[in-house]
């Protein structure tokens, strides 16, 4: 079975840390980040102007930002499936790191 690799190819910035990813097989989902802006990598995106500076890594497939934070693609296009237990993960990272 051949696995079909899903690629964000444009993203637009909406309100509140979420954004309208487009990706190549036609989909089009609107996502909100903000339950998983926890840890180093993550928490500098809570700074709008930050987050503004997503952009779409063309080779990769998906949305990055200059300090190197991305999602995998496959996250990104099934987003309200893993949400919650990607941000339950997170927040707990985050609580391990800070104790």
């Amino acid at each position: 079975m051949k696995h079909t690799f899903i690629r964000v190819i444009t993203v637009d910035i909406l309100d509140h840390y979420s954004l309208r990813l487009h990706f190549d097989n036609d989909t089009v989902r609107e996502i909100n980040l903000e339950p998983v802006l926890y840890g180093e990598l993550y928490e500098p995106l809570r700074d709008h102007d930050f987050f503004r500076q997503v952009t779409v890594d063309a080779e990769a497939g998906t949305i990055v930002w200059p300090n190197g934070a991305d999602f995998d693609p496959d996250l990104l296009f099934a987003w309200d499936e893993h949400v919650k237990a990607f941000a339950k993960q997170m927040r707990k990272a985050e609580h391990a790191c800070n104790h």
